[in-house]
């Protein structure tokens, strides 16, 4: 309400209750006016806060005059009677939430004119009861622009709820004095709500009609307008915000900056096209939608309109062709197609610049976010049916009958939607696209072998469709821009996108990641199907190609509208967002190329067509000379095809497999003559400190450009920090590096198991929790660490925890000890046990944001599974052939260990099952690959359940056969035997794999 707490004094209430009267005249905006407005023109407001009484609601003063009047009262008696003495008390009382409006009533009307007072208080209250119609449209034309809405009222309780006659969704803030214990003016409360919008005062603009709550919040630095009149304070508000307030259609907003169009030779075009009035008035707004071609509601009278044009500025030939989207749904139209109904088209640049076509406002329900939230499950389902009849609706049109035999081409439709694409892609590159490259290959080599032709939408997506306010009934198809005559699979794939895409991508929202039969919307498969079924049409084999060519026409879309925002042309504000996730759909894009390639190749044989020859022996030596292995391959270059699962290091790539022989000669020459001396290190007295030979093997490996080989090329696509390795690539170097004594990190199985704290208080995290294994806490250079807690224990299981960065002289952190595995503490950085205690941390330094820890941890895992893996298979291989090498020199009853039968049979089961595991866990790597690790999770279950047994087996074999020298420190099997019995808990415990693997399976 606008009657603040401070009105004390009477003078004050019988001058504002004499103006009263005047409040609904409505003057010329004053110059003061116009001069704040250019003052405005260097601020960036971000919200704007709206008093209630007076402002979004009939004013109370308004009322109580026309009362006062009607009754022959005194000016001001109202408010002079329920402000005076105790009556002012309840008042406060009333608007601090200590009374209800009844129980203030009573208090007022005990002792004066009862009937007449409550009756009044009572008409007040109920006359108020609605939001004045315009406020709304200014409310919604405001959030349009990306600013924020509040409400600031002094309020009360009325029949057990806050008096809150507005639409509350229309508001990201609402600040009510009855429910904080405070009303205006009090500056506390003004803050409380710039608190909650989190801007400050200078960024927000406040609307009241009480000159003392005005001048307070100008005191605090936010811009005001004191209400009079709303119809000049809209003005004024119009003013200061540069945008116009009214007119509000839902899904638009005021035209973009570039986007203009001349409202007086199109209201010349209405008048003499469709015989519009010249007296109406004619307002324009732009759709939110519409990435490409910029769309309008036109306005006049009761007429409304959308108007579609090409943008201004150079355009890619054959692009925006709008008189192709205006001649197809008058087409369709006829064939009873639900689509708009055309009005007229325009070609002539002298009217609006470019041509453009009209068609009549088709009013119902848009769905933006393909989740459908707040509908029920079956009214999600039928939703997508009836998408799915629409679908089939343009595939059924008899073409001919049509009219559009000649609308394009018959036959070869994705061929030509190739070429077409990449031309376009080519003519707006602004940068290198890895994936873009290899599609622009794949995509020619691997088309349908059929197809058939029908009317084809190009981009046919649920917020492409107007649906019946209240009926499960496509009324509206739209954008027609690239429709033609081609494959109707494509349509199907186009439609399915964003069930491959995450929630927050920002054309449009994905539902990757949800629980689709609890939603009660069908997979892509189960939506395919369902087409196949209305069309009377076989299943869809090559389903993965389609995906694949779709996303790589939304990536070639994407980066002309991309290109065309840096040139200032794009129609959309999201358009230069929208153009910075080319790189990410090219690699979605490229992710289903690779699975269509892998369900063609799964039934060819694996492994090279050459005659057999075993292509492990170069693994079963200590020592693997790079001499030899570049004489093998000199004579052997052929690389498996790919799409194949290499499984030898002579089929891999070139860059890979020099990067192999690089790696392998640097162990023979720098790691394996070294081993003992570092052992030595680690065992001495100054093990703590880093071993100077070590870093000087670091410099050396970094100068082979062996170094961060892990990570992986979906990690690092322009191969800025690694060497640009996939998985697979990476799981053959990593068996080489696992021979040597280095041993793996140790790590928490289960992220969600996290106990320790994350709480923010104002600007700070404040953390605590007793860490144990802290991998590298222990080397006097770890200067950071990643800490890992809960931020909210409230949330689903996978979004309590988030990542923190913290320095390591931040109070509060204690180094504990450090933790031995089987007595090697695995200096200088070890694993250790630490406390943290009240420790404050900058809010900025929390990673992607809160609970996204679990995320992070799983993304970091992805090569990390094949690394440890990998390491263990080197582990075991070269456990074996120590073993070898011993028992041909020893000697038990009589003859060499070497011929006797149970060591046979040991070196032969440890070969067999080092050979098994590594193809296994080659496997598991190429699906990470060529699929993706939620289709490898089962594979990635049973190599972390494999390896560490398989490598325990085998250097315990190798142990028995040393006999009491495989215990001690003159050999790595102890050390093998140690690092391989941790793993079996650091990758997750053998129970939690087996688990996954069998319920994988009986779903299967």
């Amino acid at each position: 309400m606008s009657v603040t707490r401070i009105i004390h004094i009477p003078q004050y209430f019988l001058a504002k209750s004499r103006k009263v009267v005047h409040l609904c005249s409505h003057p010329h905006v004053s110059m003061w006016i116009l001069s704040r407005w250019k003052h405005s023109n260097a601020q960036r407001y971000k919200a704007v806060i709206f008093d209630m009484g007076g402002v979004l609601i009939p004013s109370p003063n308004t009322f109580a005059a026309e009362w006062e009047l009607k009754n022959c009262l005194q000016p001001g008696w109202i408010w002079k009677t329920i402000l005076s003495g105790e009556n002012c008390v309840a008042y406060d009382s009333c608007m601090h939430g200590k009374l209800t409006f009844e129980e203030f009533v009573e208090v007022v009307t005990a002792d004066q004119t009862p009937d007449l007072l409550k009756s009044c208080l009572q008409a007040i209250v109920s006359q108020q009861n609605y939001q004045i119609p315009e406020t709304r449209d200014v409310v919604q034309c405001i959030r349009a622009e990306g600013l924020q809405t509040a409400v600031l009222t002094n309020n009360f309780w009325c029949k057990g709820q806050s008096f809150l006659p507005v639409e509350k969704a229309d508001f990201d803030v609402i600040v009510e004095s009855c429910r904080e214990g405070i009303s205006k003016p009090n500056p506390a409360i003004y803050k409380l709500c710039l608190e909650r919008l989190r801007v400050h005062p200078e960024e927000s603009i406040f609307l009241d009609d009480s000159g003392l709550n005005v001048k307070q919040a100008a005191q605090l630095g936010m811009y005001t307008i004191k209400v009079k009149d709303i119809t000049t304070a809209i003005q004024e508000l119009e003013l200061v915000l540069g945008f116009p307030l009214l007119g509000y259609v839902h899904d638009t907003q005021a035209v973009r900056k570039g986007m203009e169009i001349p409202t007086d030779r199109l209201k010349e075009y209405l008048q003499v096209t469709l015989g519009l009035s010249s007296t109406e008035p004619l307002t324009l707004r732009q759709f939110i939608h519409g990435q490409s071609n910029p769309t309008y509601h036109v306005q006049s009278g009761n007429r409304q309109l959308v108007l579609r044009k090409k943008p201004p500025g150079e355009l890619l030939q054959s692009a925006h062709a709008v008189e192709r989207e205006y001649r197809v749904m008058k087409a369709l139209s006829a064939m009873g197609v639900p689509v708009p109904r055309t009005l007229a088209i325009c070609e002539d640049p002298s009217v609006l610049g470019t041509t453009f076509y009209l068609m009549e406002y088709c009013p119902g329900r848009i769905f933006k976010d393909p989740t459908l939230p707040g509908l029920t499950v079956s009214q999600r389902r039928d939703i997508y049916t009836a998408m799915n009849r629409a679908l089939c609706q343009i595939h059924q049109v008899d073409i001919r009958a049509a009219g559009l035999e000649d609308y394009g081409k018959y036959g070869n439709y994705i061929e030509r939607q190739v070429r077409v694409w990449t031309k376009q892609y080519r003519a707006s590159e602004t940068h290198v696209i890895p994936a873009m490259e290899r599609l622009i290959k794949w995509l020619p080599n691997n088309l349908p072998t059929h197809e058939k032709t029908t009317v084809v939408h190009g981009d046919f997506r649920l917020d492409n469709l107007v649906f019946h306010p209240d009926k499960p009934k496509v009324l509206a198809i739209l954008d027609w821009e690239l429709s033609t005559l081609g494959d109707p699979i494509s349509d199907v794939a186009s439609n399915c996108l964003a069930h491959h895409l995450p929630p927050e991508f920002p054309i449009l929202k994905g539902l990757k990641n949800h629980d689709l039969l609890e939603f009660g919307i069908p997979s892509d498969l189960e939506y395919l199907s369902l087409y196949c079924d209305n069309m009377g049409i076989n299943p869809v084999e090559n389903w993965n190609f389609y995906i694949a060519f779709s996303f790589f026409r939304v990536t070639a879309i994407l980066q002309g509208i991309y290109k065309r925002s840096l040139q200032g042309q794009a129609s959309s504000t999201k358009a230069e967002t929208a153009g910075k996730c080319t790189e990410k759909i090219a690699e979605l894009a490229w992710v289903f190329a690779v699975r269509e390639g892998f369900r063609k190749f799964k039934s060819i044989p694996m492994g090279n067509p050459t005659p057999p020859v075993r292509k492990y022996s170069m693994w079963s030596r200590q020592s693997s000379s790079a001499a030899s292995l570049l004489h093998h391959n000199s004579q052997q270059t052929t690389s498996v095809p790919k799409g194949h699962l290499i499984i030898s290091p002579d089929g891999l790539p070139a860059l890979a497999q020099e990067l192999y022989l690089k790696l392998s000669a640097f162990m023979d020459k720098h790691i394996y003559p070294q081993e003992q001396e570092l052992l030595d290190h680690q065992s001495a007295e100054n093990r703590w400190i880093p071993n100077p030979r070590m870093e000087e093997l670091k410099c050396e490996a970094k100068a082979n450009g062996l170094w961060n080989l892990f990570l992986p090329l979906k990690t690092d696509p322009e191969i800025k920090y690694g060497a640009g390795l996939t998985n697979l690539e990476y799981a053959h170097l990593c068996e080489v590096m696992g021979r040597s004594l280095h041993a793996p990190e140790v790590a928490s199985s289960d992220a969600t198991n996290i106990e320790a704290s994350i709480v923010k208080e104002g600007d700070v995290y404040v953390l605590n929790g007793h860490k144990w294994w802290t991998s590298g806490a222990m080397d006097p250079r770890c200067k950071l660490c990643v800490f890992m807690g809960k931020t909210d224990p409230e949330a689903h299981r996978h979004r309590q925890q988030s990542m923190i960065l913290v320095s390591m002289d931040t109070p509060g952190i204690n180094v504990i000890r450090p933790l031995s595995v089987y007595g090697m503490e695995d200096p200088p950085g070890g694993h250790g046990e630490l406390v943290f205690k009240n420790v404050r941390v900058p809010k900025e330094n929390i990673l992607l944001g809160p609970g996204r820890g679990f995320e992070i941890a799983q993304g970091r895992l992805g090569p990390g599974r094949i690394h440890h893996c990998m390491r263990l298979i080197g582990y075991a291989d070269r456990a074996l052939q120590l073993m070898k090498e011993r028992v041909k020199t020893r000697v038990a009853f009589g003859r060499p260990l070497a011929e006797q039968g149970t060591i046979m049979a040991d070196i032969a089961n440890s070969r067999v099952e080092i050979e098994q595991a590594r193809l296994l866990v080659l496997k598991a790597a190429h699906l990470m690959d060529t699929v993706s690790d939620k289709e490898a999770f089962s594979e990635i279950s049973m190599i972390k359940l494999v390896a560490p047994n398989m490598a325990l087996r085998v250097i315990d074999r190798a142990i028995q056969a040393f006999g009491a020298a495989g215990l001690g420190s003159d050999y790595p099997l102890a050390q093998f035997f140690g690092w391989a019995r941790a793993l079996r808990l650091a990758d997750g415990p053998d129970e939690v794999h087996r688990a996954v693997v069998a319920k994988l399976e009986l779903k299967s």
